[in-house]
């Protein structure tokens, strides 16, 4: 069965005013559109475009709850959630737990009995919140996961902050002390940002064309942060955090405790349906610096990239080894097998998809949930489909 689905972006004020809407080819509602839930998710569950269609449920959530065997088959929650992530200015620091810290986190302030729509909330649910973020627009700057250390040493002595290489030995102190604040770290943050401010991002302050890049990006960074949350102590804790720029169809995946933030750019995220976000800065939202450095990996090293298995050349489909969700990139004829619920949504040209049971042709911005029972599906037509389903 494919069920036509849709939503109205959430209104985050670090949402781009148009790039949704020039996706889905809708009308801009004239303030920021951040995300577009495509899930049953409490928090923004997506709507039937046609309840009669399945007993008059008015959204995804609801018709689940009332026929889980028809809509999961044998599952007894839907695992993943998609999303569309339009971001104009950047979004928290922030990191995810793992299942089991989820659960104890869930649980802890359940006896505190801390409401579960309250601002000062760290877990809205018992799950755990791995993502992958895929990118549609030409391109999409990230944060994500701590550098080697060999290029944080390069980038804090090329931006002046000398006196904080000999920290880096003890990562996590570093880190923690850059959160916690206070005159010194003020201090560090009106330098550094002084110091970007009068320079050229593409200035070539090293032989080395990596670490060149490494530097030239940092300053980047810098400013970008500088001008949208002066003076917050996450401008120094970026500079520690390996600076990405995806290309349209490149990905990256975050698993629990990997500290980061996107910066700018459109794509999808597909994660396991959770809103469990630990944030330590650059937002106006609440903050948890010491929750969440109970979550975080300290552990350096290089982007955590994401490659597609290329199972034939129009048929791409990420694996991080998640147990919840796996990504497929579709951009014509091509056969992919089931093996739980999925969520397609168009966003090119047109796409036919014939199921062992029926058929649906989706238009660029359309997305519809397709029931276990369809099995092995076969695209056809001149489309590209994103598609969130289970391994």
């Amino acid at each position: 069965m494919f069920v036509a689905i849709a939503n109205t972006p959430r209104d985050y004020a670090w949402g781009s005013a148009s790039a949704i809407a020039e996706l889905l080819g809708t009308v801009p509602s004239g303030g920021p559109e951040a995300e577009l839930w495509l899930g049953d998710h409490p928090g923004s569950p997506a709507r039937i475009v046609d309840p009669n269609a399945v007993g008059g449920s008015a959204d995804l959530a609801a018709w689940i709850a009332s026929d889980p065997r028809s809509a999961l088959g044998d599952r007894t929650r839907l695992p993943f959630l998609m999303k569309v992530l339009a971001a104009s200015a950047p979004l928290s620091l922030q990191a995810h737990p793992t299942a089991e810290q989820a659960r104890e986190g869930f649980e802890r302030e359940n006896v505190l009995g801390i409401p579960l729509d309250a601002p000062h909330r760290n877990y809205r649910d018992a799950h755990p919140k791995p993502e992958v973020i895929y990118a549609l627009s030409e391109s999409f700057d990230a944060l994500c996961g701590f550098r080697p250390l060999d290029e944080a040493r390069l980038v804090l002595v090329a931006l002046g902050l000398d006196e904080l290489v000999p920290r880096l030995s003890d990562l996590s102190g570093l880190f923690a002390w850059l959160m916690g604040g206070g005159a010194d770290v003020d201090d560090l943050v009106a330098r550094v940002s002084d110091f970007a401010a009068a320079r050229s991002s593409g200035i070539r302050l090293s032989e080395d064309e990596a670490g060149a890049l490494a530097i030239s990006g940092a300053i980047e960074t810098v400013r970008t942060l500088s001008a949208a949350y002066p003076g917050d102590a996450g401008i120094l804790s970026a500079l520690l955090l390996n600076r990405v720029t995806m290309r349209r169809g490149e990905a990256l995946y975050l698993p629990a405790g990997n500290i980061h933030t996107y910066l700018s750019g459109l794509g999808i995220e597909v994660m396991t349906a959770s809103d469990n976000v630990l944030r330590g800065g650059l937002t106006p939202k609440h903050v948890d610096v010491g929750e969440l450095l109970a979550v975080v990996d300290f552990t350096p090293g290089p982007p955590p990239w994401l490659r597609p298995n290329e199972v034939s050349p129009q048929l791409g489909v990420f694996r991080p080894g998640n147990p919840d969700f796996v990504l497929a990139h579709v951009a014509g004829d091509a056969e992919l097998d089931l093996s739980g619920p999925a969520i397609a949504l168009c966003v090119a040209g047109s796409m036919t998809i014939r199921g062992a049971r029926s058929e649906s042709t989706i238009m660029r911005g359309e997305a519809v949930y397709v029931t276990p029972d369809e099995r092995r599906m076969t695209f056809f037509g001149r489309g590209e489909v994103l598609l969130a389903t289970t391994p």
